[in-house]
Order: structure tokens, then C-alpha cells, then sequence
């Protein structure tokens, strides 16, 4: 389902449910789904199953006779955090980057609770970590709220972030949502600082195909989302200068983020966001 479509939807809840069921009718190979520790597989119903185990719910929305395997709890904790910094609030063909990323992050919420993993959520702004939803009972549903409720301002700028909330040595996984575009290098050194041997570290860097093409022509009052600062420029005049000096960044930050157990997710606005959490879930198997 298109991205544009989901956000048309105006409901997160049901957006994430429905990228979360895409995914899930789509996996039948394997019993580690790649999000926490072990998965509830799902496979075709065959003569001789326990009526029981049919997916009832799943039966009313595909009409399909689904049969629930392996199910295990799960102690893995996976945090999700998101960027709440002014720049998420760009939009694109009516796409808007932060509500992409609410979607996302509310379709892997989705994912993990159905496979009984711990989950909690956070959100970066003025340099900042905010714990929105610590793990618990009914983090799921705080999660979703919490999501829907999340507005971006404000700039994302800190020297050295180091945060306890990120200090700790469990086996977990953590997965950010942002543009990742940075002023130095402040969302690299974040990566750097949380990254160890036993967190895994996923990130969606969100971004605009005509944000990277940059095919305007004529006068344009630019407008940092951020700083709130503003300037006019003669597009073609800056085109080529853009062109390169977002080439540039993007090939830095790829190379500079090829660290252990850290995996660079980049999608456009335009991506089905299915799509691009299968490519996250397949990266993290290589």
C-alpha cells in the first residue's frame, strides 16, 4: 500500500495494522522474523491442524485460513526512537516525512508486540531524549497514542549526545526514524555513542526525492524548518552546488556508518513502507 494512501487513511492505528499484516501474510519460509528473538510464524491450514490454531481475526480481513506456529515469549526490548526536530515536518506530494515516520515506527510497535517483545519509545529534540513510553504493561497501546500525538519543532543539535537511557549492555534492539540530516555531525556521533556488540542499531533516514533531485527553476524563499531562518535564491544558479554537496553527504554518511551491527535504511517519501521494512529486515540477516 503507497504511502500516500496511508496517511490519506488518517488513522495510525490502522495504518500500522494494515503494514504489519502485509508483512506478516508475506513470511511463511522462516521462524525468526528478524525483529526480536523468535517470531509466530504464520502458514497455510492443512488437514489435520487444530481448528484452534486459526487466526480468527486475520480470517475476517483476508479471508485466508492462517495457522499460528511457534509461539514463544519474548524478554527483547526494542526501543523506538523518533526524530522530533523542525525538519520532519517536510512535506512532499502531500506526503509528510514525520507522519511516514509515525506510520513506520507504529507498524513495527505492531510487529513486536505480536511477537511479545518489550517496547518502549522515545523522541529527540533540541538535543534532547525524551522516554515517551517506557516498556511495560500496555506500552503498545501508549506507543500508538503517544505517536499520533507527536508534533516536530525545534532543531536537533548536540555536541557529544550521550544519553543513560542508551547506556545499558543488554541484547536489544533500537530504531530510529529521521531525515538524519545533520548541521556537523551530531547524528553520527549519536550512533557511535550508542552503538556496542549487543545492540543492534536500525535506521530509516527518511527523505524527499525532489528534496535530493532538486529540479526547481526560477526565484524560491527558502526556508530552514528548523531555525526557522529564510533565503531567496535563484534555483538553477544553486543546482549543481546542491546536487553535489547532498551526494557528497549521503556517500560520507553510508561509509561513515558501516559500524558492527549498525544498518543505514534509506527510503523515499514515495517508498511503500512495507517495502522498505522488509529491506531493513533483510539487511539485518546478511
Amino acid at each position: 500500500m503507497l504511502s500516500s494512501e496511508l496517511i490519506k487513511l488518517n488513522n495510525l492505528q490502522l495504518a500500522g495494522k494494515l503494514v504489519s499484516d502485509e508483512l506478516l501474510l508475506g513470511i511463511h519460509s522462516s521462524k525468526r522474523f528478524g525483529l526480536g528473538t523468535e517470531f509466530e510464524q504464520y502458514r497455510h491450514y492443512e488437514p489435520g491442524d487444530d481448528p484452534k490454531r486459526i487466526d480468527w481475526k486475520l480470517f475476517a480481513r483476508t479471508q485466508k485460513h492462517l495457522v499460528r506456529e511457534s509461539a514463544t515469549e519474548s524478554n527483547f526490548q526494542i526501543r523506538l526512537v523518533l526524530d522530533l526536530s523542525g525538519s520532519m515536518n517536510y512535506a512532499e506530494k502531500d506526503v509528510n516525512r514525520l507522519q511516514y515516520a509515525k506510520i513506520l515506527l507504529a507498524s513495527l510497535a505492531y510487529l513486536g508486540y505480536r511477537q511479545s517483545d518489550l517496547l518502549s519509545l522515545y523522541s529527540l529534540q533540541n538535543g534532547e531524549i525524551q522516554t515517551l513510553v517506557p516498556s511495560g504493561k500496555k506500552a503498545f497501546e501508549r506507543i500508538l497514542y503517544s505517536l499520533e500525538k507527536a508534533e516536530a519543532s525545534g532543531t536537533w543539535q548536540n555536541a557529544n549526545p550521550k544519553f543513560a537511557e542508551f547506556q545499558q549492555k543488554q541484547k536489544e534492539l533500537v530504531i530510529i526514524a529521521s531525515d538524519f540530516l545533520q548541521v556537523g555531525e551530531e547524528w553520527l556521533k549519536l550512533i557511535q555513542n550508542i552503538a556496542n556488540p549487543r545492540r543492534d542499531v536500525v535506521i530509516f533516514q527518511i527523505l524527499g526525492k525532489e528534496e535530493l533531485n532538486f529540479n526547481l527553476k526560477g526565484f524560491y524563499r527558502f526556508k530552514d524548518l528548523e531555525t526557522g531562518k529564510e533565503i531567496e535564491l535563484e534555483a538553477e544558479s544553486v543546482k549543481d552546488d546542491f546536487r553535489k554537496s547532498a551526494e557528497k553527504y549521503l556517500t560520507n554518511l553510508e561509509e561513515s556508518l558501516r559500524i558492527p551491527n549498525v544498518h543505514l535504511i534509506r527510503a523515499t517519501l514515495q517508498d511503500p513502507i512495507a517495502s522498505v521494512i522488509t529491506e531493513s529486515l533483510k539487511k539485518r540477516r546478511l
